[in-house]
């Protein structure tokens, strides 16, 4: 049997390997990035370098909104990928690609021409991501309902858009999809309009403000009472952190300043916070340090850094009030109730127990708990609620299709190039009923 190259083509980032293995061989940026001191353009892996300074890099992405809009630069970073990161013979081998849902015939066409003509692949299978998602699940559950129901509930918070789908027996039901405007790439567009308005202009700094986001940003379980603590000065401020950015000399790469104090908000989670100044004043400090308010205003001029307090939770409240920033579209979870009622009755039970989150916007802290708290006043009281964040949620995507690559059938579900060359694409893809 021949190699089946497995690739999750997300928006932010590639996820490729060999079909039948537990993890991908990489996981590289989806992007091609020209630094500002350099002429070269830099492709996926390269950007991943600790010697490049990104600061305020020229970006080019071959994906918007989760659709393909540049197939030659997609082309060409498959080539990288194919030829310097997995060092396969597409010519002898068979690729399971993923696929935006609802993506349109003419980009099917181009993306095929690409596979079957530019990389002669002899043969493609062509999936959507929530299809793969409870396959992976199942092989690590196989006595829980999911496996035994083989219906789930697929909530995708991808790096374009976010996802709700309804699968049952592997398949998604396109008329149950539910999509919200908003992934990794706008969550990290308002953190950068929130801290260029604050404090330093970071609107070209894409990686940075990626790092700052993936590193600082939590969900909040209650807003208002944060909201007030935010506003307290010195100590008592449990969110306040600083994030010190490249200098392009010493270190290339931007940190946190202070690994320890990002994590003090969780003391929230084992202690009711004080709701007025007064009672702050006994609240207990986790931060180690001089009440002297020299030391806590000490910042090294060396550095150029910049503080997050509210930011910190207000990013990742988009996903659940995209209305309070002037979107006209429902939270995560009325999203979920809307993709349920739009299934058959007999499914609502099952897919409100089967929740599984997956995308990396999934990562922040307490997201699931935060969903299940707005989630759980929309749903009948008769439902039980069970949502399931994956083991790693950036790769859960890609599992699924190297469990689906490494089946038996495998071979037979795909086109073959003869295939596509007789009947061409359209008929071609009636097979993987989308």
């Amino acid at each position: 049997m021949s190699n089946v190259v497995v690739v999750d083509n997300g928006g932010g980032l590639i996820k490729a390997g060999i079909g039948g293995e537990r993890d991908p061989a990489c996981v590289v940026p989806n992007c091609t990035a020209r630094p500002s001191s350099s002429k070269k353009w830099l492709l996926a892996d390269q950007l991943l370098s600790p010697s490049e300074d990104l600061t305020s890099a020229t970006l080019r992405r071959p994906m918007d909104r989760g659709h393909l809009i540049n197939p030659d630069l997609q082309s060409s970073l498959w080539a990288h990928l194919f030829t310097n990161l997995l060092k396969i013979n597409p010519s002898a081998s068979s690729l399971l690609l993923t696929e935006p849902l609802f993506t349109l015939p003419s980009i099917r066409r181009a993306v095929d021409e690409i596979i079957f003509e530019d990389f002669n692949f002899r043969a493609l299978f062509v999936a959507d991501s929530p299809s793969l998602v409870p396959l992976y699940e199942a092989s690590r559950r196989p006595s829980a309902l999911l496996s035994r129901a083989r219906c789930s509930l697929v909530v995708d918070c991808g790096f374009s858009f976010t996802h709700v789908a309804p699968v049952l027996q592997n398949f998604t039901l396109n008329y149950g999809v539910k999509r919200l405007d908003l992934g990794g790439k706008a969550l990290t567009n308002y953190l950068k309009e929130l801290v260029s308005y604050r404090s330093v202009n970071v609107m070209d700094e894409s990686f940075i403000m990626d790092d700052v986001k993936e590193k600082l940003c939590f969900v909040s379980l209650d807003v208002h009472r944060d909201l007030n603590i935010a506003r307290r000065p010195g100590k008592n401020n449990l969110f306040r952190c600083s994030y010190v950015l490249p200098d392009g000399i010493t270190h290339m790469k931007g940190f946190v300043k202070d690994v320890d104090e990002t994590k003090r908000y969780l003391a929230l989670d084992e202690n009711e916070a004080p709701s007025s100044p007064e009672e702050g004043k006994d609240y207990v400090d986790l931060q180690d340090g001089s009440d002297n308010p020299q030391h806590k205003r000490s910042t090294d001029l060396t550095n150029t850094e910049f503080s997050l307090t509210n930011e910190r939770f207000l990013v990742p409240e988009m996903i659940f009030r995209p209305a309070d920033l002037g979107m006209n579209q429902a939270g995560l979870a009325e999203c979920i109730v809307r993709a349920v009622n739009s299934c058959h009755p007999h499914l609502h039970p099952v897919l409100y127990e089967s929740i599984i989150l997956t995308g990396g916007t999934t990562l922040f802290p307490r997201f699931s708990q935060r969903l299940e708290k707005e989630l759980r006043p929309l749903v009948p009281i008769e439902y039980e609620v069970k949502i399931t964040t994956q083991e790693d949620p950036i790769l859960g995507v890609w599992r699924g299709g190297s469990l689906l690559a490494s089946s038996p059938d495998f071979e037979s579900m795909c086109v073959t190039k003869a295939e596509y060359e007789e009947l061409g694409s359209a008929r071609c893809h009636r097979r993987f009923f989308h």
